[in-house]
């Protein structure tokens, strides 16, 4: 097992899952992010059941960035309930994963 998490964030537009990535990226709390049109959600909100389209985010950090980049998303995101659910990277290339881990904010 690794300390990568991929997390995965949906978003009402391309453009706002772009937004998300692209200012996580840039204060270093995700090595990178991947922008997945053509998600079509359907969930039950406010006691009805909702057919939407939106965006797939999956995002790459480490499990000691989670709870920054959580809080982050959740300040930034436009829905009032953001989903925001980390998965463990339970193996991959090793070089990828140290690419991963340089591309973080140092946790000192």
């Amino acid at each position: 097992m690794t300390d990568a998490l991929a997390v995965i964030v949906t978003a009402p537009t391309a453009d706002k899952a772009a937004e998300l990535a692209r200012t996580l990226v840039e204060e270093r709390l995700a090595a990178c992010g991947n922008v997945l049109p053509g998600v079509r959600s359907i969930y039950r909100w406010e006691g009805k059941v909702a057919d939407e389209p939106e965006v797939l985010l999956v995002l790459k950090t480490s499990r000691e960035l989670f709870p920054r980049l959580r809080d982050r998303v959740l300040a930034l995101h436009p829905y009032q309930v953001p989903e925001v659910i980390a998965l463990r990277v339970e193996g991959g290339s090793a070089a990828y994963l140290r690419w991963i881990e340089e591309s973080l904010a140092p946790t000192a």
